[in-house]
């Protein structure tokens, strides 16, 4: 396979695997009370001199503590976790919603550093970086031609607010070399996709994560829909693996009434925190629906499980991941951090939606292959629930705990003729990569193309199809597309939009086959 920019893709969903570790409650001291009693403390420190004194080897014991506090934690619960200090600023970086460089996506493209696109509103805009733009040097560092990692990478390009960098730059529209100087700013990270209003009048926010800046974005969205006059609200929470619990707190203050219910959390004293919402009444009447999956958690599952108990709006997808777990993050004095599981966490009507841990991390992490297996990926009545944790909502409906959030409006992941393989085959990185080859060769063309007249245009292709298909051949993937053959299109489409206009253009195309928003629709006009 022709190298990609997997490491852009590897570290944001490492973040993002430690983002899943729950309901982030700041912290910048210990809790009262120790980790152990004086004597294992002893025993620790003395192995690990023992270890550095007398070992016959030299050994790194930095690796070996980092490694023993990962196993401790395993033995608590799932969420429990440990953060080294190499990944503890990218993980600081993603949840504060901004970092500090030149703000472009870029892939690495054959031997070079290649922009797909500088991010909006960025420096490389302003200093004049294009799509398409080879970055061949960097203050005279040479970043083609070799091997580069993304910490290279990452190491020169970003750095402290508003320091200056001179990029050499090849763009091959015109075949010219140039130097252009980018100052490096704060480049944000956004938490909110896209806030849009859809075709029916339904205004559609997507959430990807919840970091300090979400509810600052999501208000911004909201606020300019309802402007737009929306008859009704999608919040998408599919893949949304959680973050700051007070995130999401404020975003339901925007959509529940006063004093309504909105998350109770209870610790190892069993003392009951409350937490109630303090309406903004900015909207509280109009329809209100949330999408969820498998991979919805923690935050995600307070605003889906507040929504469904307070019975303002209708959950819409699959079973959430079953998150109820509260972390604290404790800093270790070296940069590293430990997230402590310190509370657990309760929906409005007293469920607990934590999923159950008992048997093992491993069996823990395999809960979505049992669920493939027990087909609840494709059928409600699939679902396992206990009949024994029955709770009502505020207007009398049943709901059940026991590990996730159970949607009102179930639809199920595609599963006709391998659809389901072919959909996440086309939301990979091959199809992004592939896409971007294919602008490289016309760019100039498809820039002076409208958004309809590049969808048109790629409509009306017939060898935009066998193209790809060529390509993923060349790269030892069959797959029997020809069935999906509109499906794969559609795909392709949605990533030229993406790479040549916008997340307006993006979104708006690939919502129209979206099952979730269809399934909701067809329940608005019934």
């Amino acid at each position: 396979m022709k190298k990609f920019f997997w490491p852009f893709i590897v570290a944001i969903s490492i973040s993002l695997g430690v983002l899943l570790g729950g309901f982030l409650v700041s912290a910048s001291q210990r809790s009262q009370g120790n980790f152990f009693t004086n004597h294992n403390k002893l025993k620790l420190n003395r192995l690990l001199d023992f270890i550095e004194q007398e070992y016959v080897d030299q050994v790194d014991t930095d690796s070996i503590v980092d490694r023993t506090v990962t196993t401790i934690l395993e033995q608590l619960d799932p969420h429990s976790v440990y953060i080294g200090k190499d990944l503890m600023k990218e993980v600081t970086e993603s949840m504060q919603g901004s970092f500090v460089g030149i703000g472009v996506q870029y892939y690495l493209y054959q031997d070079s550093l290649a922009v797909i696109k500088p991010i909006e509103g960025g420096p490389s805009i302003q200093a004049g970086i294009l799509a398409g733009d080879r970055i061949l040097k960097a203050n005279q560092e040479v970043l083609y031609g070799k091997e580069i990692s993304s910490d290279t990478i990452s190491s020169v390009l970003r750095g402290d607010e508003g320091t200056a960098i001179t990029l050499e730059v090849y763009r091959k529209t015109t075949k010219e070399r140039k130097n252009i100087k980018v100052k490096r700013e704060p480049i944000p990270l956004k938490s909110v996709d896209i806030a849009i209003k859809l075709d029916n009048q339904y205004g559609y926010i997507k959430i990807n994560r919840f970091a300090s800046t979400t509810y600052e974005e999501f208000q911004a969205g909201l606020l300019q829909l309802i402007e737009e006059g929306i008859q009704g609200l999608i919040i998408d929470l599919r893949d949304n693996s959680g973050g700051y619990m007070d995130q999401s707190s404020k975003i339901l203050n925007d959509l529940l009434l006063t004093d309504q219910t909105i998350v109770k959390t209870i610790n190892r004293g069993g003392q009951e925190k409350v937490t109630k919402a303090k309406s903004t009444n900015l909207f509280t009447t109009k329809p209100l629906y949330v999408l969820v999956n498998e991979n919805s958690a923690s935050a995600s599952e307070i605003i889906a499980g507040a929504i469904q108990d307070n019975d303002r709006g209708t959950i819409v997808g699959r079973r959430t991941f079953g998150k109820g777990l509260v972390q604290r993050e404790l800093m270790l004095g070296d940069g590293s951090a430990i997230r402590l599981t310190t509370a657990r966490y309760y929906t409005p009507s007293g469920r607990s939606i934590q999923k159950n841990y008992k048997n093992g991390i491993e069996d823990y992490n395999n809960d979505f292959r049992s669920r493939y297996e027990h087909g609840e990926l494709y059928a409600a009545d699939s679902i396992k629930v206990a009949d024994s944790l029955q709770f009502k909502t505020l207007k009398g409906r049943i709901v059940y705990g026991g590990g996730g959030i159970v949607p009102d409006l179930f639809v199920p992941i595609a599963r006709k003729h391998g659809e389901e393989a072919i959909v996440m085959m086309m939301k990979s990185g091959m199809v992004s990569y592939y896409v971007f080859q294919e602008i490289d060769q016309a760019r100039q063309m498809y820039n002076n193309m409208t958004t309809a007249e590049l969808i048109a245009y790629l409509q009306a292709d017939k060898k935009e199809y066998s193209s790809f298909k060529r390509h993923l051949e060349s790269n030892k993937l069959f797959f029997k597309l020809d069935r999906h053959k509109e499906l794969v299109m559609h795909f392709l489409i949605a990533e030229y939009l993406n790479q040549l206009k916008g997340q307006k253009d993006y979104y708006e195309w690939l919502l129209k086959i979206d099952p979730m928003v269809l399934k909701l629709e067809k329940e608005e006009g019934k």
